[in-house]
């Protein structure tokens, strides 16, 4: 179905709990290099892990009206914990197309050698019933070890990856897993990419670390194709980022001279 009312020079709407999306945001930007984009970081409500499927509902749609308000094209859902609980309603409520994101159990279970998967995920992705019609579809004869990463948000979004506070955290929660022999690690939270140089550091070598970010990437491009919304612009785009907490942490993983970061009271 084409989106008449959208322009395909409007701007790819992102949104998460806070800061994490942004890894998200960068295989979007990487993949899609001519788009504008428009991100927010609801770091004031961070982490919706915790939150209650009815409070999740309602950020996200706070979160979707402002995007909508600046003419967003598509709305690129960066938070897992959204995406398994909110964007059945979004869907079903707005015209304009969602890119969902969820832990990527499918290439998990494609690759492991030991029959043995890791999830690192919050307890509102854990806890949903996306996630375990997923992994019943698609981990059949996989052992899932289910661990919530209770914590790990909050001092990514404090800029504390490299804490030893972090670290001690990610062994506790990962320990268990290694010594059930899993081979593949999945992280289920737009924040935990952030991570990866720490979990490969304490991991064994030859555990598969698995994200999401180029298959959302590579979906958005598709989605925006179906619709006829790909920008023809040979102009350097702009990025615009938004959050209404502290923004230093924001500025820090964006880093890139073509983005806009500010403080936003959404």
């Amino acid at each position: 179905m084409k989106h008449l009312f959208l322009d395909m020079e409007n701007p790819i709407g992102i949104f998460d709990s806070g800061v994490g999306g942004t890894s998200i945001w960068k295989e979007v930007a990487k993949t899609l290099p001519h788009e504008h984009t428009i991100y927010l970081a609801d770091s004031a409500n961070a982490p919706y892990g915790e939150k209650s499927k009815e409070e999740i509902v309602r950020l996200s749609i706070k979160n979707t009206e402002y995007l909508l308000k600046q003419n967003c094209k598509i709305i690129v859902v960066a938070c897992n914990t959204a995406t398994t609980n909110a964007i059945d309603y979004l869907r079903s409520h707005y015209k304009v197309p969602f890119i969902g994101i969820e832990p990527a159990i499918k290439p998990a279970a494609l690759q492991t050698k030991t029959k043995k998967v890791g999830v690192l995920a919050t307890k509102g992705t854990l806890s949903s019933s996306l996630f375990h019609n997923t992994s019943k579809l698609f981990a059949e004869g996989i052992t899932v070890l289910e661990q919530e990463g209770k914590g790990l948000v909050e001092l990514i979004e404090a800029g504390k990856i490299e804490s030893e506070e972090m670290r001690d955290l990610l062994i506790d929660f990962l320990q268990p897993m290694l010594n059930q022999d899993i081979d593949c690690l999945v992280l289920g939270c737009t924040h935990y990419p952030y991570l990866i140089p720490v979990l490969k550091d304490i991991l064994p070598g030859h555990i598969n670390i698995i994200d999401s970010g180029e298959a959302v990437a590579r979906q958005t491009k598709a989605v925006l194709e179906q619709n006829s919304l790909l920008s023809n612009s040979e102009d350097s785009p702009e990025h615009l980022f938004y959050s209404n907490a502290d923004t230093e942490v924001l500025k820090t993983l964006v880093n890139t001279p073509s983005a806009k970061v500010s403080y936003l009271d959404f």
